[in-house]
């Protein structure tokens, strides 16, 4: 008693050269947008800052924990935003006023 067995092989589809092209450019755009992605969560501002009120109050090694501090509580204040879309406003926001233009000026 013989057995036949029929085996299928299925062949996987190939991926256009357009589809690698289009691909790679994803890639590459991806690679370049790391570094403005670590800036705009507020990681670095967030360090800078932080060092600075920390050695301004503690010295030296209230410097590094601040800028420790700062980079974590920084990097969790700026991805919240990032995720929810809300602008960054600076330190302070000024009374001013419309021109006629439509253009907003602080007062000084």
């Amino acid at each position: 008693m013989t057995r036949t067995t029929k085996i299928a092989v299925l062949k996987l589809p190939t991926i256009s050269p357009a589809a690698r092209l289009l691909a790679g450019a994803a890639l590459v755009l991806a690679v370049f947008a790391i570094p403005h992605a670590g800036q705009a969560q507020g990681i670095v501002r967030g360090a800078q800052e932080g060092a600075y009120e920390g050695n301004r109050a503690a010295g030296p090694v209230g410097g590094v924990v601040g800028g420790a501090i700062g980079a974590g509580v920084g990097g969790a204040v700026g991805a919240v935003e990032g995720v929810f879309g809300i602008p960054y406003r600076g330190h302070y926001r000024c009374r001013g006023y419309y021109n006629r233009y439509g253009h907003f000026h602080c007062y000084r």
